[in-house]
């Protein structure tokens, strides 16, 4: 069995060990039901510092002996989540694993959930199409670095859109120059002529050909992939008809039912694409969800979590989306998160709980790790005067020798500081209660020193640097990179193997005032 050393500093000494205490409980109960082995054992030391937080791989390195003496053999170290250093280092000075636990006391009990059952967001089975919608008035070189973008942020298929009346003189060029940069495209257009030119100058998929236009399909080279569509979004007929048409054939081709927007036919929608999967068991799906996503006023990551669950229990092949809206400018990175999760959801056989806070972008499941109650005898334990800041469900918490100081709005907050003649100090403490402020209107977790988390809402992913940031170890996990795809059932392997992904990027001055 492991023996856990939890290394802490006096002020947060008390909390740790009711949190570990509790978690023991917990797992009595669990063990209690026949629920396996007690998987550790542990003890906490306090290392001579009063905050946790300020504590370093050297001066650990300095005040803990090595070997690392206890009444049972000692597996593991676990120091604070926002400690600073090497902890690599630190391993090798005493042998054992050396192990960041989590920023916030609170989170212990998930953090060894999630190690005892890690989740593997690193696959998944829909493909996103990110289109360009308005390709043709941009130039070859505009398009390419529209691309590179779209693909960063998770785009498998770089999709050039079509506008009605507007030539689109470089599109051959603009095929050509997307597949010189290592993309695969796709052309979307109504007018025959410009899918034919998009095919020829090596697009990878066409969107998308109605029963009238079905005729291209014969003229297509090998490796391009037509979308069937039917004559109108309702036109179930049509498209049925052209599917058993190409499977006669036996010939690649995804479909697509047509989603369409809210509050105009999106539940009939859904019936359709049910309906088809119904039909064809095996037939490659694509979804459209920019007339969800862009014609909806609402947050897109809780529309992209819905869409992509839908995908992952219709097991769509593909989906179609766009960042045209401003409120959407960040849907393919959504989409991304999105259908990792729910490919792990449906892998794990789980709700999709648990797994990433990513597109949690505006709330947090628990904002406040602690009461006011236990900020209270906290605060009551501090002898120096820098300020700590926490939020809980009443207000904001700033403490600090002088006492204890709670409100609901940092103005009123700022007479009792007695800031007036350190602007520099004063400064800091107004973009850390402005933080706080935030975090308690919204329901965010706030940590001091810190930038407020907003999953995929935000150009700055987890695991990235702020000027601002502590300077205090690793910040929470990237996003996962590289992909691999999971191949999709044999009778779609024709088309799906089209699809193969693309791996997004990877994702990638300290102060004395921050909570313990």
């Amino acid at each position: 069995m492991d023996h856990l050393v939890f290394l802490t500093g006096r002020l947060a000494e008390p909390a740790l060990r009711r949190v570990l205490a509790d978690l023991d409980a917990g797992l009595d109960a669990g063990l209690d039901a026949g629920q396996g082995d007690r998987p550790f054992t542990w003890e906490v030391r306090e290392i001579g510092v009063q905050v946790a937080a300020l504590m370093t791989a050297e001066l650990i390195r300095r005040r803990v002996p090595a070997p690392i003496q206890s009444t049972a053999p000692v597996t593991r170290l676990i120091v604070p989540g926002r400690c600073q250093g090497d902890l690599a280092a630190l391993s090798a000075h005493y042998g054992i694993p050396v192990e960041r636990g989590p920023e916030e006391l609170k989170d212990l009990p998930a953090y060894f959930r999630r190690a005892a059952q890690p989740v593997d967001l690193s696959t998944y089975r829909t493909q996103i199409l990110a289109e360009i919608v308005d390709a043709p008035r941009l130039t070859v070189a505009q398009v390419v670095a529209r691309a590179a973008e779209l693909a960063a942020d998770g785009a498998d298929v770089i999709d050039l859109g079509s506008l009605p009346d507007t030539p689109f003189p470089h599109l051959a060029d603009s095929v050509q120059a997307l597949k010189a940069a290592g993309h695969r495209v796709s052309v979307d257009s109504l007018v025959a002529d410009e899918l034919l030119a998009g095919a020829r100058a090596g697009a990878d998929f066409l969107l998308s050909l109605p029963p009238g236009l079905l005729w291209i399909a014969d003229e297509l080279p090998a490796g391009c992939t037509p979308v069937l569509i039917g004559r109108e979004p309702g036109d179930e007929a049509g498209l049925h008809a052209s599917i058993r048409e190409m499977q006669r054939r036996g010939r690649p081709f995804l479909a697509d039912p047509i989603l369409d927007p809210l509050p105009f036919g999106l539940a009939r929608s859904i019936v359709r694409y049910q309906r088809l999967r119904d039909t064809f068991p095996d037939a490659p799906i694509l979804m459209g969800v920019g007339n969800v996503t862009e014609l909806t006023e609402a947050d897109t990551s809780g529309l992209n979590a819905l869409l992509l669950g839908l995908a992952a229990e219709l097991d769509v092949a593909a989906i179609l989306t766009t960042q045209v809206s401003a409120h959407a400018r960040r849907a393919v990175r959504e989409a991304d998160l999105a259908r990792r999760v729910m490919h792990a959801a449906v892998q794990l056989q789980t709700l999709p709980k648990g797994l990433s806070d990513g597109l949690m972008t505006v709330h947090a499941k628990r904002p406040w790790p602690d009461s006011p109650e236990e900020i209270a005898a906290t605060a009551a334990q501090v002898r120096d005067p820098n300020f700590r800041i926490q939020v809980a469900a009443d207000g904001l918490h700033v403490y600090n020798r002088d006492g204890l100081r709670r409100a609901t709005d940092p103005f009123t907050l700022w007479p009792q500081l007695g800031l007036q003649d350190d602007a520099g100090h004063a400064f800091y403490m107004g973009v850390e209660l402005a933080r706080a402020e935030i975090a308690w209107q919204l329901g965010k977790r706030y940590v001091q020193d810190q930038p407020l988390g907003w999953g995929v809402a935000t150009s700055r992913q987890p695991g990235t640097a702020s000027p601002s940031d502590a300077a205090c170890g690793p910040l929470a996990a990237p996003l996962p990179a590289p992909t691999t795809r999971v191949p999709r059932r044999a009778g779609a392997a024709r088309a799906a193997s089209r699809l193969q992904p693309t791996p997004p990027p990877a994702t990638g001055g300290p102060t004395d005032d921050r909570p313990e």
